[in-house]
């Protein structure tokens, strides 16, 4: 069959389709023409690219529709617009060569139905009934009764034309359907078609939802917004009368032209931000904090050497060094009139008085005080800083001390600095090293303030317990000053002279209501607290004075004193008791001397032979410095057996067994090599040690004895002991001339640099 052939653009005809179109080409306006005049019939066909404005056969899809025309009317600029109806399905075999229109040789396909039992057409009727009753629901295109005119069909191969016909899709998705020949085919694609379609307008129709929801929220939130600019406005707390108030305050402010530039720059931006904007409440926190900084305000110090001289004296017992040191550094200052701020670090034991010391400087110098904690502090920016672009950014905490002292010259105490640490985020002690540096901290710069700070009239004062964990540059910066464990003497004063009178006032009572005696300060003192500060000291006083507040008010008594006679009543049976000297010279048995966190103590250190295969045992859980001691005065002792008479076969037929008392406490450190080598020397030649003497050294293969530490803790022990000579090393004669008398009073110090110099002194003739 030979039809003139019509390309169209974007549209693809069905049979049992009427469809109304526009042609403006001439070869298509001439096919429709010719038709006209002949049967009325054409071949419609859609082009695969609608942009072609001169198809051929590859252009066009193979298959079409032969189409009866029904109307044609005639438009301006030679432009037809059709009314035609589909007829069969149809394939193009080739184009035909006629110049003024296309014309094709057509084949036209047979309608197929297949052969289904009434049971697969109920079956397929209904699913194709029910997916298109949903799709009908869903889209806007196609109206309730056009639904139910055609589900009112009970023929499934009519009711699948015409939802095709009806169906609104893409044309391409109609020439599938329009290819699909057999009728399964088409049903299968049909039924695909309709549930994909189902499925795109529920995701629409949730997006939407989402999409209005947002919408409505916004909308809420701009006139929530609108209405407290409204309301701020009349009552003039708008962001233009806000930024006139920081306005003043920068006139006001006492600070260099370039902060005053910076905070102009950032009251602007300040200015031209909404309310609502998140940058707003960023911009005004970092405002306020640069207000609030002390950038040239300063306090006056006091100059007064004999207030700050009584001061120090009145809330402080001993401490001479640091007292001294803090006068000398008001001294330079009063002559000066400035000076460099000092940079000092007091290292020793808890309780020992360290940060109440600073808080009495700053009240000697009438400075502001500002303690920061670093204990535990291993973030860097708690030290310099957040940078402000990240959320919740603040101040570094040296910058917040300058704000909360509100002066540029504070005492400021950094308490526990031998606990920062480090981790991911970055070294704490590093961090310090700026703060910490005359050189540096003219110009510190704190990573949210981003203007430098000037640090350098700053007094800073650290706390450490232990130097071992500061790092060595950290260490460099400061100016180490020892506070060593106080003497019962110096205790007994404390407590009597400041602790007592405190915990008095603080449990509700008067001097008048509770006496406390000198004994029983002495006996709290040395039996119910062992410690190098007055902490534990402290907390059993406050015992005794809530014991006295309720025996006050339970009995109604006018006064209560408490003596050694009647202490037992309110602190219990004493808890510690001093390790005394031996009564007697006894072989085998030394006392040795030995440094721990709360002080000095007595290690008494006991050595045993025995008949056996030349073994060396340890007991008493020693650490391995203690360990390697012991090892070292053996190898020592067997070099110059000869010396002291010991035969070679002795080490190969006796057992050596080194023991320290209190055997599940740990005990470790260098200095216990002369009291082990002493001890061995005379349980192997059996001569005795004497009871009075103690010592502390370490040894060396050689003999030699070296220096060791915590010397002023050690000499307490050892006067509390009993002890009255005791063998230090040679080197250590420069720290026995620090100690004051109080503690070498009736204690015969002898120095000694070899093994030989200490036996000589603690054994006894033979």
């Amino acid at each position: 069959m030979i039809l003139p052939v019509v390309a169209l653009r974007g549209i693809t005809v069905l049979p049992d389709m009427i469809v109304h179109f526009d042609i403006t080409r001439e070869k298509s306006v001439q096919a429709i023409e010719y038709a006209m005049n002949n049967n009325q019939q054409v071949f419609l066909v859609a082009q695969m690219d609608s942009q072609a404005d001169d198809p051929g056969v590859k252009d066009l899809y193979s298959i079409g529709v032969i189409a009866e025309i029904k109307q044609v009317l005639k438009l301006p600029s030679k432009a037809l617009r059709v009314m035609a109806e589909g007829i069969k399905r149809a394939r193009l075999l080739e184009l035909g060569t006629e110049e003024k229109y296309m014309t094709g040789k057509i084949l036209e396909y047979p309608e197929s139905k297949g052969s289904y039992n009434p049971q697969e057409k109920e079956a397929m009727f209904r699913t194709l009934k029910e997916l298109f009753e949903n799709y009908g629901e869903l889209h806007p295109k196609i109206k309730k009764d056009s639904i139910q005119r055609l589900t009112d069909t009970t023929d499934v191969y009519q009711l699948s034309q015409q939802i095709i016909i009806n169906l609104s899709v893409y044309y391409k998705e109609k020439q599938r359907l329009l290819e699909a020949v057999e009728f399964q085919e088409r049903y299968d694609l049909l039924c695909d078609i309709l549930a994909n379609e189902i499925e795109i307008f529920h995701i629409r129709q949730e997006l939407q939802s989402k999409i209005q929801e947002k919408v409505d929220k916004n909308q809420k939130e701009y006139l929530l917004r609108e209405q407290m600019r409204v309301i701020r406005e009349e009552l003039g707390e708008d962001a233009a009368s806000e930024a006139e108030h920081f306005e003043e305050q920068v006139e006001k402010l006492k600070a260099d032209p370039l902060v005053k530039e910076k905070l102009k720059k950032e009251i602007e931006r300040f200015r031209n931000t909404t309310s609502n904007n998140s940058e707003n409440a960023v911009i005004r926190g970092y405002i306020e904090t640069l207000l609030e900084l002390p950038w040239n305000k300063a306090s006056k110090d006091s100059k007064d050497l004999e207030r700050a001289e009584r001061i120090l004296e009145e809330e402080h017992y001993g401490m001479e060094k640091v007292k001294e040191r803090i006068l000398e550094s008001l001294a330079v200052r009063s002559l000066t009139q400035k000076g460099e701020s000092p940079i000092l670090c007091l290292v020793g034991p808890p309780g020992t008085g360290k940060t109440s010391i600073a808080r009495s400087v700053a009240k000697a110098l009438n400075k502001e005080y500002v303690r920061i904690s670093l204990g535990g502090v291993r973030d860097e920016a708690e030290i310099r800083g957040h940078r402000r672009t990240y959320i919740g950014a603040m101040p570094g905490r040296i910058a917040n001390g300058l704000r909360s002292a509100g002066v540029k010259n504070p005492l400021m105490l950094l308490d526990e600095i031998d606990k920062v640490s480090s981790d991911y985020k970055g070294d704490t002690s590093a961090a310090l090293l700026e703060v910490l540096d005359g050189e540096q901290n003219v110009k510190f710069r704190d990573h949210y303030v981003e203007i430098p700070l000037d640090l350098s009239e700053v007094m800073f004062i650290a706390t450490a317990n232990s130097l071992q964990t500061i790092s060595k540059p950290l260490l460099d910066r400061m100016e180490i000053i020892e506070v060593n464990s106080y003497t019962e003497n110096e205790k007994f004063h404390i407590a009597k002279e400041h602790l007592l009178p405190r915990q008095i006032k603080k449990n509700g009572l008067d001097k008048h209501k509770i006496t406390v005696s000198d004994k029983a300060l002495a006996r709290i003192i040395s039996g119910y607290t062992k410690e190098a500060g007055v902490r534990g000291l402290e907390r059993k006083l406050s015992e005794i004075c809530r014991k006295v507040a309720r025996e006050y008010l339970d009995n109604n008594k006018k006064q209560v004193r408490v003596s050694a006679s009647n202490l037992e009543k309110y602190l219990g049976k004493a808890r510690y008791e001093i390790n005394k000297a031996n009564e007697k010279d006894e072989v085998g048995i030394v006392r040795g001397l030995a440094w721990t966190s709360v002080g000095g103590d007595t290690l008494q250190i006991e050595v045993n032979t025995m008949p056996g295969k030349g073994e060396f045992k340890l007991t008493g859980q020693l650490g391995d410095v203690m360990k390697e001691s012991a090892e070292t005065g053996i190898s020592y002792i067997r070099s110059v057996a000869s010396v002291y008479g010991i035969l070679p076969e002795y080490f190969k037929e006796n057992d050596l067994h080194i023991h320290i008392p209190e055997g599940a406490v740990p005990k470790d450190g260098p200095s216990a090599g002369i009291t082990m080598a002493t001890a061995m020397i005379s349980a192997i030649t059996g001569r005795k040690v004497y009871a009075h003497v103690a010592m502390t050294g370490e040894i060396t293969l050689r003999g030699r004895v070296l220096p060791i530490g915590g010397l002023k803790e050690k000499l307490l022990a050892a006067k509390q002991a009993g002890i009255t000579k005791v063998l230090v090393p040679q080197k250590n004669e420069k720290d026995v001339a620090e100690i004051s008398t109080e503690v070498t009073k009736n204690l015969e110090i002898v120095f000694v640099e070899h093994m030989d110099q200490v036996l000589e002194h603690a054994l006894a003739d033979e």
